[in-house]
């Protein structure tokens, strides 16, 4: 049935509607949306997510109540109980420099003053309509809301389009949050005023704090700390987390970007003047401002996934590490996004959510001074891979969760790792078999050998399926299974541990927590070689998981001459079966990356006495 959508008071404007919209959403619709979450293939936004999150805001912006039965009964329950709390409004807000962005409020209707939280969209066309629940949930617990589209994001005709161009969290992006906390001050008069955002919001957020000294908490979602060392590390770019995201914007890069920012982009996908995207997203980058951020005191909660596709693990930790305010640092299984999506909708189930209601939680704390414990939390506390029972699943190819996966509380990431094990790589494997990882000391067989690969070839060896989607699916319940006898031995080189044990026979045989280092010497026939490491937890009959992986570009090599690398692979914090065995197989090519490798040419990896080649693995 069409809607009609009022002139609400104050600054509000009449809501135009989502063209082509069906406005009834059943419970099934719910626990797809649920199940399925964020990311459909191919790197976009799932197409029944958007309806989801397009018609839960147009309920909630419509003139009257839903019709019965058009909406899920617990998620009319709700949005009943904000109508009856807050005034939907829907704006556009002018920037400094004159252009509109889309934004959308529910103002407290209750006396105040009420503290309030902004809330920037995620780096997708559909903008803060994938919001909704977070802004649900936020309003029951008594804030004004104010999410907004950052400008350049959209999709022409839709309402949560913003104007301008994308500027990737620069300086506009962190002008345009302050001027969203104008608007809040100048509209809703807060007592307090706070930023929750995930993945280009959290950073936004972060940013915005860190230069407002009137932003006095932070909550950031699947968030970066670094953009530089997201987007390239190790002299590898990540490009197919460049390809997702200049893809996710909704439109051409002739049309999304201007001419600096089209410039820097292309750059680091055809590997040119990769010195200056650095100093770029330097620029975009909260760790870059840890300092002022220090100064302000600005609590800081953060969330992240071991497995990242977009912004790999490491440099979120280690930006998070810096900070000397309050702080916390949730770490999930699965990938961006995974953990949040459906919350962020409001299409998840009912009970506990503890990736937003702890970022709540943190919210509450410290806009609101609700004595809920968070002062006394440790700063860290990580999920285990992949600790969770699961059962069958409606679809037979997927498993469900029962049990969730163990969480460990540290009290710092310093923490987390408790002691380390060096394992030393062996020559033999002659034939294309495997050789051998073995306690560093005694090091017999771990020096004097050299082992060839043909590099330029990828392998079973990758990464993931699919960036998100991969990742989607093991925080769900079903990481992808690899069967390690069909990693080709000419392309790669294997080694592994016998089968691990635990002290007093316990069920695992290594705890690994922390990030895991790597050194190998290398020699190529061409001038430069790709490396990607991979460490699996291999089980008995040959099938894996993957723990850890992390690239590495190795340039200026000379035929017979040695370089010695050594490199972090991503934090990771996993329990590997008594009984299994941890397999490091390194070959040249992953298709998330980058690579340095020339086809056909030969790469050897090798231990010389004097740099013998070693995994060290972080315990804890």
């Amino acid at each position: 049935m069409p809607q009609s959508f009022p002139t609400t008071d104050g600054p509000s404007e009449a809501f135009p509607g989502f063209p082509g919209l069906g406005a009834v959403l059943t419970e099934a619709d719910a626990a797809r949306v649920a199940a399925e979450g964020l990311w459909a293939p191919g790197g976009t936004v799932h197409p029944e997510a958007v309806r989801f999150g397009q018609t839960v805001v147009t309920a909630l912006l419509a003139d009257g109540t839903p019709p019965e039965g058009s909406l899920p009964a617990a998620l009319a329950e709700r949005i009943a109980r904000v109508r009856g709390l807050a005034l939907p409004g829907y704006h556009r807000v002018e920037t400094t420099d004159g252009l509109r962005l889309s934004a959308f409020s529910l103002r407290q209707l209750g006396p105040g003053p009420h503290p309030l939280v902004v809330v920037p969209a995620g780096w997708t066309p559909y903008g803060w309509a994938l919001l909704p629940g977070a802004c649900l949930a936020l309003a029951l617990r008594g804030y004004h809301v104010l999410a907004y589209t950052p400008r350049g994001l959209g999709l022409p005709g839709l309402p949560t389009t913003s104007e301008g161009r994308v500027d990737v969290a620069g300086p506009y992006d962190v002008a345009d949050g302050s001027t969203l906390v104008d608007f809040g001050i100048e509209h809703f008069a807060p007592a307090v005023t706070g930023f929750l955002g995930a993945s280009y919001g959290s950073g936004i957020g972060r940013l915005v704090a860190a230069h407002d000294e009137r932003v006095a908490a932070v909550a950031a979602l699947s968030t970066w700390g670094n953009l530089a060392t997201s987007l390239y590390a190790h002299r590898t770019r990540h490009l197919a987390a460049v390809k997702a995201l200049i893809g996710l914007t909704g439109g051409p890069v002739e049309e999304r970007f201007d001419e600096e920012n089209r410039r820097i982009l292309d750059d680091l996908l055809n590997d040119r003047n990769l010195d200056a995207f650095v100093r770029w997203a330097e620029r975009r980058s909260p760790e870059t401002y840890t300092d002022l951020t220090d100064d302000h005191a600005t609590p800081t909660f953060c969330s992240h996934t071991w497995h990242e596709s977009l912004f790999a693990v490491n440099q979120t930790v280690a930006a998070f590490d810096r900070l000397r305010v309050p702080k916390r640092l949730n770490l999930w299984i699965g990938d961006h996004g995974a953990p949040e999506g459906a919350g962020l909708l409001g299409a998840s189930p009912g009970g506990p959510d503890p990736v937003l209601d702890e970022a709540y939680a943190w919210l509450d704390h410290h806009l609101k001074g609700e004595r809920n414990g968070v002062g006394e939390w440790d700063e860290v506390c990580a999920q285990v891979m992949f600790t969770y029972v699961t059962g069958p699943a409606p679809d037979p190819a997927a498993r469900r969760i029962v049990v969730p996966a163990v969480r460990e509380s540290r009290p710092t990431w310093q923490d987390v790792t408790t002691g380390h094990e060096v394992l030393g790589l062996t020559g033999d494997g002659a034939g294309g078999a495997d050789g051998r990882l073995v306690p560093a000391e005694p090091a017999e067989g771990t020096t004097g050998w050299r082992r060839t690969f043909l590099a330029g070839v990828d392998t079973e060896a990758t990464a993931m399926d699919e960036p998100l989607r991969t990742g989607q699916a093991e925080w769900k319940g079903s990481p992808k299974v690899y069967d390690t006898r069909k990693i080709d031995r000419r392309h790669a080189l294997a080694w592994a541990t016998e089968p691990l044990s635990a002290p007093g026979g316990g069920p695992v045989g290594r705890r690994i927590r922390g990030v895991p280092r790597l050194r190998l010497t290398v020699r190529s026939t061409a001038a430069s070689t790709g490396l990607v490491a991979h460490l699996f937890d291999v089980a008995e009959d040959g099938t894996a998981h993957l723990v850890t992986h992390e690239p590495l570009n190795v340039h200026d090599l000379a035929p017979g001459r040695d370089t010695t690398v050594t490199w972090c692979l991503q934090a990771a914090a996993y329990d590997v079966p008594a009984g299994h065995r941890l397999m490091l197989v390194v070959d040249s090519k992953d298709p998330l990356y980058g690579d340095a490798s020339v086809t056909w040419t030969r790469t050897a990896l090798g231990s010389p006495p004097e740099a013998a080649s070693y995994l060290e693995l972080p315990l804890g």
